[in-house]
């Protein structure tokens, strides 16, 4: 009796939850599919329900879900998507992490405190992710702490494009916030034709949330355009102190960038009022109407995720979209 072998055909699906679906959205165009019906809505008590409006038996699943305010709901709402489509028979569950929530308690900086990054990664995958797919995390050990592949995007080709063509005739200095940071400023400075670094030494009071102290910059800024850099921007007091304390060392002006704009209060009144000329962020975190003020420019990392979608879906390599970082 002739053997008979059945192929499968591969399925790329993709989902989104409440948050962030603009970026999901657009990430599905680019990698020819469209976002697959939902049904997602909360009960009187708050619990949330997840259906699905199409089979998804079999397929290769991206989950996407930016962890934005109110953070916990947001994260919750994925870990039931998840479970969902585990319980569906999806072949491949891929987690999409635009901003992956709690990633600043990765470790203890005193007893009795717990590591919350690990605890994310440790739920998703008991709700059933196979894969997870971040931007910028907030430390790299954090790819450490689910047990399967971890796919660390990097949005520096996006910003950093953006920044060497607009300010492509400027004397440019790379700003790191805090000393912390420095291996992210020297990659910018080699993509933007090796440009000096330097950096604020500051002090933060562990016991106060998002307070630091710009103490001083270690490095050469007169005269130049300083391009201070982060992960992120929680409620702007570091970034903002640090470009202040370039312009008191004499520079030329102040541009900041950073991936995640998570502009808790008082973040956008203290930009908009601040010495940088200009904002730069990333939509990795949806913004409100009232988050956008004169200064701030938006960059789409929807190219650079729908590559990475692709990739892994084809069983392609993710690492060769940024060798050259």
């Amino acid at each position: 009796m002739t053997g008979i072998t059945k192929k499968t055909r591969k399925n790329l699906m993709i989902f989104s939850g409440r948050v962030g679906r603009d970026l999901a959205e657009e990430v599905a165009e680019l990698a020819g599919t469209e976002l697959v019906p939902t049904q997602i809505y909360d009960f009187a008590n708050g619990e949330i329900f997840v259906r699905y409006e199409e089979s998804v038996r079999g397929c290769d699943a991206f989950v996407f879900q930016s962890h934005a305010a109110p953070i916990n709901e947001a994260i919750m709402e994925q870990l039931i998507m998840v479970d969902a489509l585990k319980r569906a028979s999806a072949k491949r569950i891929s987690v999409v992490l635009p901003f992956y929530g709690y990633a600043r308690q990765d470790k203890k900086h005193r007893g009795r405190e717990p590591i919350s990054a690990r605890l994310v990664a440790d739920l998703f995958k008991t709700a059933g992710a196979n894969r997870l797919m971040a931007v910028d995390l907030h430390t790299d050990q954090i790819q450490g702490f689910f047990n399967g592949p971890v796919d660390h995007l990097m949005a520096l080709p996006v910003l950093s494009a953006y920044v060497g063509e607009k300010y492509a005739r400027q004397d440019l200095t790379i700003v790191s916030p805090d000393a912390g940071r420095i291996k992210v400023a020297e990659h910018w400075s080699r993509r933007l034709g090796n440009a000096p670094l330097a950096f604020i030494h500051k002090t933060r009071d562990i016991h106060r949330p998002n307070v630091s102290v710009a103490n001083r910059v270690v490095g050469d800024v007169a005269g130049r355009v300083c391009i201070v850099v982060d992960d992120m921007i929680d409620t702007g007091g570091t970034i903002v102190k640090a470009a202040e304390a370039c312009m008191e060392a004499g520079a030329a002006g102040v541009v900041i960038a950073a991936t995640h704009a998570i502009f808790s209060d008082p973040a956008v009144e203290k930009l908009a009022g601040s010495s940088a000329q200009e904002v730069i962020v990333t939509n990795t975190l949806p913004l409100t109407p009232e988050q956008y003020f004169d200064k701030l420019t938006v960059l789409s990392v929807a190219p650079l995720i729908a590559e990475a979608v692709r990739a892994v879906f084809e069983d392609g390599s993710v690492t060769s979209l940024f060798d050259e970082l």
